[in-house]
């Protein structure tokens, strides 16, 4: 059974085939598509202009920050994903959405909250960089072994597609690499032009996919989707940050674990969802992304918000500012 006779099978009802059919027969998948693949080049450049040689190389001699950065985002996530899935009995076609959002390595989202929660950036780009590496190989074998929990989906992967979108995204992080080592002055333009290009690619996907799905958008907004879209970040925020404690990290290492794990790359997970798979299999579900983001950064501001908080009042019991703009700004 392949994974377009699994779909079928749950999509029965007529009307939810008459709107597949419409995401299926949109003239703008293509143009989605090709700006999908834009935003995902543009961001992981940024990533790779952040990274550097002698940095990379250090912590390959000190691994613990690497060690940490795949076991929270290739043990934590992953797990919680399918533990998820399970308990809501989602089914296969969700299970799938759902499982390759866990299994995403970390995204670029992550170094701006460790930023704003006054993190360890270094760990932090460190941590990015080699869970985007490592999932050339961990991710699709994750999916290998957390999908045979599910009925009908133990060869319903599109392995080979998955590994080829991982493997070209490799490709611009080396040329944002390549950039920071050989040319460091064209670094930080690079990042200015690339965020307002990333932003706006961002709106142009945003709004096509809404004339698209227009019909349809309350389909993806089911119960159990949102109680994954809530619950999954969250659950990486807390044991991210409950491991990094248990492993003796300090509280700014802490912090930073904390959001590298409970932050996916969102980019990619979406790429995969609308690229590899066919529009009739993955049908409303490639918005699961948005709806996982809206609550990743809802969390992750709340978080921001709530350490700032801390900050201030410490810093006012402590006499040293009587003025919260000195503790944000």
């Amino acid at each position: 059974m392949n994974i377009t006779e699994v779909y079928e099978g749950i999509t029965s009802n007529v009307s939810e085939n008459e709107s597949m059919a419409l995401l299926k027969n949109s003239p703008l998948n293509g143009p989605i598509n090709i700006f999908t693949i834009v935003i995902l080049f543009i961001t992981m450049i940024s990533i790779g202009c952040t990274m550097e040689i002698s940095k990379i190389k250090a912590h390959l001699f000190k691994p613990k920050g690497v060690a940490i950065a795949l076991l929270a985002q290739f043990g934590i996530m992953p797990l919680t994903a399918f533990c998820l899935a399970k308990i809501l009995r989602l089914d296969s076609i969700k299970a799938v959405t759902v499982l390759i959002c866990g299994c995403c390595p970390g995204g670029s989202l992550s170094n701006i909250f460790s930023l704003a929660l006054k993190g360890d950036m270094n760990l932090s780009i460190i941590m990015t960089t080699f869970s985007n590496i490592a999932a050339l190989v961990l991710m699709p074998l994750l999916l290998y072994i957390l999908c045979r929990g599910f009925p009908g989906l133990e060869n319903a992967i599109p392995y080979v597609g998955i590994i080829i979108a991982l493997a070209l995204v490799l490709v611009p992080c080396g040329i944002g690499i390549t950039i920071n080592h050989y040319k460091p002055q064209y670094t930080p333009p690079i990042k200015k032009i690339g965020l307002s290009i990333l932003i706006i690619s961002g709106i142009i996907v945003f709004t096509l996919s809404g004339i698209i799905v227009k019909d349809v958008l309350w389909m993806i907004l089911t119960a159990d989707i949102l109680v994954v879209a809530a619950l999954m970040p969250l659950i990486g925020f807390i044991l991210g940050y409950v491991m990094s404690v248990i492993c003796r990290f300090n509280s700014q290492c802490s912090r930073t674990i904390s959001m590298e794990t409970g932050c996916q790359n969102i980019q990619l997970c979406t790429t995969i969802l609308k690229v590899v798979f066919t529009p009739q299999v993955i049908g409303h579900l490639f918005l699961f992304p948005l709806v996982y983001i809206t609550f990743q950064c809802a969390e992750a501001l709340f978080l921001v918000l709530c350490f700032r908080c801390y900050q201030t009042f410490k810093a006012q019991a402590d006499g040293k500012c009587h003025s919260c703009l000195c503790v944000f700004f």
